[in-house]
């Protein structure tokens, strides 16, 4: 069976709240390692010095095997954890929300800023794309020059309609073409492959590795 992956976002996302005159900025950005995190962190509160708080949560990892969070100010639990707790039940990783609170005046209690900071990036999630992450499988295929563009047009339909990723075309003394497929359609892409090309091409499988697909 193949093994799944958390997903994460394909791009940064910012998306402001209002409630009771208090304004929330979430801002979700994907990264790489928990060192970027805290970069991208770092850069937010020097943008946004003057609010009253920066509320963080991360998820990095493959796995999701690591996470953080910080309630900046607010009370114990009321900010970095429900942010946190809405990455987790979306299914992210690699991601890091940071919060931007301006006080407005009127103070939320415990139940409030718990339900400001998680739809803040909730809804900041909503407005984002996210990448699907897989395992997939290399697959390269080496073409005559004369057939490349129909073999091309081909192998991009054909990653399309099976969850595959189409990476860089080589042009040497053949056009070398990189595919990364499901390990599970393996068989299918030969079998495709061999029916595409009236059976005189065929695959070089490589090696796996994670590849995030939109």
């Amino acid at each position: 069976m193949t093994r799944t992956y958390p997903d994460t976002i394909a791009a940064a996302v910012t998306r402001e709240l209002i409630v009771k005159k208090s304004r929330f900025i979430a801002h979700l950005v994907p990264v790489r390692s928990v060192a970027e995190a805290d970069e991208v962190i770092a850069s937010v509160r020097r943008q946004y010095w003057d609010a009253r708080h920066n509320c963080t949560a991360m998820v990095t990892g493959v796995t999701r095997d690591q996470a953080r969070s910080s309630d900046d100010g607010e009370p114990s639990g009321t900010a970095g954890i429900p942010m946190l707790e809405v990455l987790r039940r979306r299914g992210l990783t690699d991601v890091v929300a940071v919060v931007t609170r301006y006080f407005g005046g009127v103070k939320l209690g415990a139940g409030g800023l718990i339900r400001a900071y998680s739809t803040a990036v909730s809804d900041a999630l909503d407005e984002a794309v996210l990448l699907h992450r897989r395992e997939l499988l290399e697959a390269r295929v080496d073409v005559p020059h004369a057939d490349a563009g129909r073999i091309d047009n081909g192998l991009r339909d054909w990653a399309a309609a099976h969850g595959s990723s189409f990476g860089e075309v080589v042009y040497g003394a053949l056009a070398s073409f990189t595919l990364w497929i499901p390990p599970s359609d393996r068989a299918l892409f030969v079998d495709d492959l061999a029916s595409l090309s009236g059976g005189s091409l065929s695959p070089v499988f490589g090696r796996t590795r994670i590849v995030d697909v939109a």
